[in-house]
Parts: C-alpha cells; sequence; structure tokens
C-alpha cells in the first residue's frame, strides 16, 4: 500500500511489473487464469503487450529465412500492371540482369511489377524472393518466388528490404512503391544505410517528381543539392545494373 497525497494509503496490485492503482488494479482474472482457462477470453492475445512477441517472431523469422542470402536487390513497382504492359516485359529483364550480375532479387512477392522481377529471375536460374505483407485485399504470392516470407507488419517487412538489399530499383509504382522510395532516401541521406543507390527506372514516369524534388523542396532549402546525387533516373536496364555494380564494388573496397 503506498500513501495518497492526503497521507492515506492507495491500494494497489501487481502485474508482472508493472504497479497498478485506483481503479486501474480492477481486474476480474489473473495472467495465469487468462492462459490456463481456455474457456475464458480470447481478446488478450490482440493486446499491446502481446503483439510485442508477434512482431519479434516476425524479426526472428525474417532474419532465420534471409541470413545465408547472397547479395541481393530489391525490386519495386506497381502491382497492378498487366502482364502485357510494355513494363512488365522491361522488370522481367531486369531481373534476369540482375541475376546475370550475380544478385538474387527481392520483391514484395505480389502480381504485377514484382511477378515480372521474379519471372526474370528465374529465367535466369537465380534466386527469387518474395517479402509479402497481410493486406485486406486478397493478393497471394506469386508463383515465381522460391523463399516467400508474409509479414503482418509493415515496419518488420521494409526492415528486411534494407537489411538484406545492396540497391533499390523502383519501376513505376503508387504509393507502396513511393513509400519504399521515400524511407530508403531518407536511411541512405541520414547514413543509417551507406552506399546504397536508389534507382528510378522510367524517365517519363519519373520526370515529374524529380523536377518537384528539385524545383521545390531543394529550391525551398530543404534538402541539399548533395541529396540529388542519391537518385540515379534511368531508361536503360544496363546502366542500372552499372549503377548497382559500382555501388557494390565500392562498398567492398571500404571493406
Amino acid at each position: 500500500m503506498r500513501a495518497d497525497t492526503d497521507g492515506e494509503p492507495r491500494p494497489e496490485r501487481f502485474r508482472g511489473p508493472v504497479v497498478l492503482r485506483g481503479d486501474q488494479r480492477i481486474q476480474t482474472s489473473t495472467t495465469d487464469e487468462r492462459l490456463l482457462d481456455t474457456r475464458g477470453p480470447s481478446d488478450w492475445v490482440h493486446t499491446d503487450p502481446w503483439r510485442v512477441f508477434r512482431i519479434q517472431a516476425e524479426f526472428v523469422e525474417g532474419f532465420g529465412s534471409l541470413s545465408n542470402l547472397p547479395r541481393a536487390v530489391s525490386v519495386f513497382g506497381s502491382a497492378r500492371t498487366p502482364r502485357d504492359h510494355p513494363q512488365y516485359e522491361t522488370a522481367r529483364r531486369i531481373g534476369a540482369a540482375l541475376v546475370e550480375a550475380g544478385y538474387a532479387v527481392i520483391t514484395g512477392g505480389g502480381p504485377g511489377i514484382m511477378e515480372a522481377a521474379n519471372c526474370g529471375a528465374k529465367d535466369a536460374d537465380g534466386m527469387s524472393v518474395g517479402l509479402g505483407i497481410e493486406l485486406p485485399f486478397e493478393q497471394g504470392m506469386n508463383q515465381y518466388v522460391d523463399l516467400g516470407i508474409n509479414f503482418r507488419y509493415f515496419f518488420v517487412r521494409k526492415t528486411m528490404f534494407v537489411k538484406y538489399s545492396q540497391a533499390f530499383i523502383c519501376l513505376p509504382g503508387g504509393f507502396g512503391t513511393l513509400d519504399e522510395l521515400f524511407e530508403s532516401l531518407t536511411l541512405v541521406q541520414t547514413k543509417k544505410v551507406t552506399k546504397f543507390p536508389v534507382v528510378l527506372f522510367g524517365t517519363e514516369y519519373w520526370g515529374g517528381l524529380v523536377d518537384w524534388i528539385r524545383n521545390s523542396v531543394l529550391a525551398d532549402g530543404k534538402i541539399s543539392e548533395k541529396d540529388l546525387d542519391l537518385i540515379h533516373v534511368t531508361d536503360d536496364v544496363d546502366d542500372a545494373i552499372r549503377v548497382v555494380d559500382q555501388a557494390w564494388k565500392a562498398w567492398e573496397d571500404a571493406h
């Protein structure tokens, strides 16, 4: 019992290391009871403390499954790209070219650009990886993935993309692609990752965004001139692979 501000003791109870007082201490069952009584409520598995273990489990599963992955490049782009679209064939060529240059290919594991890049990797007899995400609509892992992991949490999945990739290649895509793009740029800009090229494939698609960054973000002093160098825009598959290779060799030389 602890004294209140007026000197009166306040009832308290402990829940592991947590002290509960006042209304917070009222609880109809113990942790052991909720664990052992299978007839009891199951809401406890959805509470934030329990989610910590799910998050931990996702990190452990991801690290364990990808720890022996060879050097790799993540390819991003729209899941809505149809198979008869020229961008699909371009992504397939990029996947094959990366394998031929000695890289595994990592995608989000879904359809569209992701499927095409995984398909290209398989065409070239390389390692094809898919890091999927639980979504409210069914997406599934494409058939060209050799090693696939489905995640509940976007932030765990993003960690895997960055930790096990030597570069990002972004083809035309939507919010998901933009999210990965700007997160990677932030990590490189703040030197959380080094020697990590970000390639935007498709000058017509990405040109407006790059112009806005230059004419608005840079012009208003929100980034520095050197930050523009973090982005490489191209329409050439060989050029994209060259940028990836140069960064990898620079990293090897530094280590």
